[in-house]
C-alpha cells in the first residue's frame, strides 16, 4: 500500500524529458507498500520501495519550537510547488475530501509550462488520459488550451497510439489557475518553504532495521511561519537547487529568470536525503516572424481532433488549429557543433543525460553518421511568435547557438528570442502522491496502481525497482500488458477504481456510468448477433468460409471490418454514440490477444498478491548473495513480482527469499490473507513456475 502516514512525499522531475541542468530525487509514487523516502532522526534513513539510503547528519526539530497549530495554520495535505506535478497533486489530494494547501513562491506562474508546451505523445499520451481517468485536471485544460492535436503513430495498432496536443502556454496557465482556485477543500498561498517541520517525539526503531522514526509535523517559510500537517508532497521539480547552464557558465535557478529553491534543498540535505543532478536542456526560442516557413513542409492537426478527456467530445479550437512545420539540420550544421562541443559544460562534465531525448550536441556524438536530424518548428501560442524548435535543445553559448541556428533551411535569418540553456510523467506521479496523501490523511486506505493497471503503475515500479540514473521517459514499449493499457481505455481500467477510492467526482462517475452501460448494451447486441460465412457475405463482409457461426464482436477480430459495417444487420448500432462506439471496436479487434494478455496479468497479480513482509530482515537470510541482498535491502520490495523486478536480481535469490519466507513465522500472504505454507502443493507448484519463468 502507499503508506503516507508520518512520511513526507517527493515528487520530482527526475523523470522529465527536457530542460535544464536539474536537482533531483528518487521519485515517489505508490505501488504495493510505500514508494516514499522516510524520515529518520539521528540515524540511518531506508526506504521501502526506494533504491537510495541516506543518513540524517542534524535535523532541527522545528515543531518544538512552533506555536501550537490552529484552524489557519493546519491542513491534512501541504502541497509544495505549482508545477504540472503540485498542481494534480493539490487537486487530487482535495478531492479525497482532505483539507489541502498549495504552496507556490508566485501565484502567478500556477500551471505554467516549463520547457516544451505540449501535452501527450507516444506512451505519454496514455499517462494523459490516466490522469483524466481518474478526474485530475490536464487533459481538460489541454483541450481547452490545445493549439494542435495529433494521434501519433496513427498507421499502427490502438495498443501504440499516441495522443498529443501543442499547447498555447498563457491559456493553460489560465484555464490551470481558475480551476485551482475554484477546487472545495484547496487552499492556496504564496510562499517559499524553507525547512521541514519534524516532531520532537521518538518512535520506535522498526523490528529487523537498526532504525528510529521522526514524525513529519509540516513546514517552516522563509518568513518564519509554520503550517501544520501531517502530510507534505513536494513538487518543486527543477526549482530544487538547480542550476541554467548557457556554453562554460552556471547559474542557480528554476527556470529561465526565475530563483531556484535554495532553503528547502538545504533542508532535505541535511536530513540526509542525496540531491543529485541529471543534465537536460531546452532548445532556444525563436521568433515566428523570421522563418521563411515557404520551404519548409507544414504539419496539420487532425480534423476533427481527439479530446484528451473523456468527458468532451470535441476540443475547444477545433477549428482554428495552428500548423507545425518540419526541417532538419545538416552537415554544415554538425560541423559547427563539433567544433564547439568544448564550450559545452555538459559535454565537458560528466553529466548524466536523457537516453531518449538528448541535446543537438549528444545526437552528434552518438550518431555521427547521421546526416540530418529532423526539427519541428512548434508554435507557443495564438497570440505569440514564439516558436519552439522541437528536437536541438542545446547548451551552446548564444553566438554559437544563433550560427548553427543559421545554417538550417527556413531560419538562414532567424532572430533567437531566448537561448537554449541546460512533465506528463511528473503529473501521473502528482496525482497518484495526492490522491493517497488525501485518502491516508483520512485513515483511508490506499489507491494502489501495478503495473498490470496502468502505465502510471509501470512509470511507478519502474522508478522505485530500478531506481533514477537518468530522466526516466515512458514508452508503450516499457509495458509488458500495452494491448490491455491503451489510451483508448483508461477510462475503463481506472475510473471505477478511483471513484472506489473517494477521488473521482459524482459528475464524471455518472458520465462513466452512461458510457458503459452504453458500451455493454452494444457489446451485448452484437455478441448475440450471429452468422454463418455465407450469410456474412451477404452484407458483404466474406471473411470465412470455414463454415464456423460467429458473432458480429468476433467479425471485428478480421482486418478493415469497421463498427459501420454492421449498421445494415444490426440498425441499433446507429444509436450509440460513436466515442463509444471506437472502443467497442478496438476491444473487438484485439479481442483474441487480450484473452492471451489476460493469462499473463493472471500470472503477474499471483506474484503481485504474495506480500513480503515489511519488516523483513533480508541480512539473516541464507545463500544470498551480498549483491542481491544489498539491493533487497534498498528497495525493500513490498512483494515478491517487486522483488523479481529488481534490476540483476537472480532467480537462484528470488527462490531463497520465496524459502525463508515461508518458514517465518509470519509468512507471505495471498491477496486473500491466506498464507503460503512450507511444504505445500501451492508453495512447490510456486517454486516450479518461478524457475521456469526465470
Amino acid at each position: 500500500m502507499f503508506q503516507v502516514s508520518k512520511r513526507l512525499l517527493l515528487v520530482s522531475h527526475s523523470t522529465t524529458v527536457s530542460g535544464s541542468s536539474r536537482s533531483t530525487f528518487s521519485t515517489l509514487a505508490s505501488r504495493s507498500r510505500v514508494a516514499t523516502r522516510v524520515l529518520r532522526h539521528n540515524t540511518q534513513v531506508w526506504s521501502t520501495q526506494s533504491r537510495h539510503t541516506g543518513q540524517f547528519r542534524s535535523v532541527t526539530l522545528a515543531a518544538s519550537q512552533a506555536l501550537p497549530p490552529t484552524p489557519e495554520t493546519s491542513y491534512d495535505v501541504i502541497v509544495v510547488g505549482g508545477g504540472h506535478a503540485g498542481s494534480e497533486a493539490c487537486a487530487a489530494a482535495a478531492r479525497t475530501g482532505a483539507k489541502t494547501l498549495l504552496l507556490t513562491q508566485k501565484l502567478d506562474t500556477i500551471g505554467e509550462m516549463s520547457c516544451n508546451p505540449s501535452f501527450g505523445g507516444v506512451g505519454k499520451g496514455v499517462l494523459v488520459r490516466e490522469i483524466d481517468a481518474l478526474d485530475g485536471l490536464c487533459g481538460r485544460i489541454s483541450d481547452l488550451a490545445g493549439v494542435q492535436f495529433r494521434i501519433l503513430n496513427r498507421s499502427k495498432g490502438p495498443a501504440v497510439h499516441g495522443p498529443r496536443a501543442q499547447i498555447d502556454r498563457k491559456l493553460y496557465k489560465k484555464h490551470m489557475q481558475k480551476a485551482l482556485h475554484e477546487y472545495p477543500n484547496l487552499t492556496i498561498k504564496a510562499g517559499s518553504v524553507s525547512d521541514i517541520v519534524l516532531g520532537a517525539e521518538i518512535l520506535p526503531p522498526t523490528p529487523g532495521q537498526n532504525t528510529v522514526q521522526g514524525e513529519i509535523k509540516g513546514i517552516k517559510l522563509e518568513s518564519s511561519e509554520v503550517i501544520h500537517a501531517p502530510k507534505v508532497i513536494i513538487t518543486t521539480g527543477t526549482f530544487l537547487r538547480g542550476e541554467i547552464h548557457i556554453g562554460l557558465e552556471a547559474y542557480p535557478a528554476g527556470r529561465i529568470n526565475e530563483e531556484a529553491s535554495i532553503g528547502l534543498s538545504d533542508s532535505l540535505a541535511q536530513a540526509g536525503f542525496e540531491l543529485s543532478r541529471l543534465k537536460t536542456g531546452t532548445p532556444p526560442r525563436l521568433d515566428g516572424k523570421t522563418i521563411d516557413y515557404s520551404r519548409l513542409t507544414p504539419q496539420h492537426g487532425d480534423m476533427p481532433p481527439l479530446p484528451f478527456s473523456f468527458l468532451n467530445k470535441e476540443v475547444a479550437n477545433a477549428h482554428n488549429q495552428l500548423l507545425c512545420y518540419q526541417t532538419s539540420t545538416n552537415p554544415k550544421t554538425h560541423e559547427i557543433i563539433r567544433n564547439n562541443l568544448h564550450k559545452s559544460i555538459h559535454i565537458r562534465e560528466t553529466v548524466k543525460g536523457p537516453r531518449y531525448c538528448p541535446s543537438i550536441e549528444s545526437k552528434i556524438m552518438r550518431f555521427a553518421t547521421k546526416e540530418a536530424h529532423t526539427i519541428w518548428l512548434e508554435p507557443e501560442g495564438y497570440d505569440t511568435d514564439v516558436v519552439y524548435p522541437n528536437g536541438i535543445s542545446m547548451t551552446l553559448p548564444e553566438k554559437e547557438q544563433i550560427e548553427m541556428l543559421r545554417t538550417i533551411k527556413g531560419l538562414e535569418n532567424v532572430t533567437v528570442l531566448r537561448c537554449g540553456y541546460g512533465y506528463e510523467e511528473a503529473a501521473a506521479q502528482g496525482i497518484l502522491a495526492g490522491i493517497n496523501a488525501g485518502l491516508a490523511a483520512q485513515s483511508k486506505p490506499p489507491l494502489i496502481l501495478t503495473r498490470a493497471d496502468a502505465y502510471i503503475g509501470v512509470l511507478v515500479d519502474d522508478l522505485i525497482t530500478k531506481g533514477v540514473e537518468e530522466p526516466y521517459r515512458i514508452f508503450t514499449s516499457r509495458s509488458e500488458y500495452r494491448l490491455t493499457l491503451r489510451a483508448d481505455n483508461a477510462d475503463l481500467r481506472l475510473t471505477r477504481k478511483g471513484y472506489e477510492a473517494g477521488c473521482v467526482t459524482e459528475y464524471r462517475w455518472n458520465a462513466y456510468q452512461r458510457m458503459e452501460q452504453e458500451m455493454n448494451r452494444g457489446i451485448e447486441l452484437m455478441s448475440e448477433f450471429k452468422l454463418s460465412p455465407a450469410k456474412w457475405a451477404e452484407y458483404g463482409l466474406g471473411k470465412s468460409d470455414d463454415g464456423v457461426k460467429r458473432s458480429a464482436i468476433d467479425m471485428l477480430s478480421f482486418p478493415n471490418i469497421k463498427m459501420e459495417d454492421f449498421y445494415e444487420a444490426i440498425p441499433e448500432l446507429k444509436e450509440i454514440d460513436p466515442f463509444t462506439q471506437a472502443k467497442i471496436e478496438v476491444e473487438g479487434a484485439y479481442s483474441v490477444y487480450l484473452r492471451r494478455q489476460g493469462a499473463e496479468v493472471t500470472a503477474f497479480m499471483r506474484d503481485e498478491s504474495m506480500e513480503l513482509p515489511s519488516d523483513l530482515d533480508y541480512s539473516v537470510i541464507p545463500n544470498l548473495s551480498n549483491e542481491n541482498r544489498s539491493k533487497l535491502e534498498r528497495v525493500r520490495p513490498a512483494t515478491l513480482g517487486a522483488a523479481k523486478r529488481i534490476e540483476g536480481m537472480t532467480p537462484t535469490s528470488i527462490l531463497e527469499l520465496l524459502k525463508y519466507v515461508q518458514r517465518t513465522k509470519r509468512p507471505a500472504t495471498m491477496a486473500n490473507g491466506e498464507p503460503i505454507r512450507s511444504g505445500s502443493r501451492k508453495e512447490r507448484l510456486r517454486q516450479r513456475m518461478l524457475a521456469k519463468e526465470f
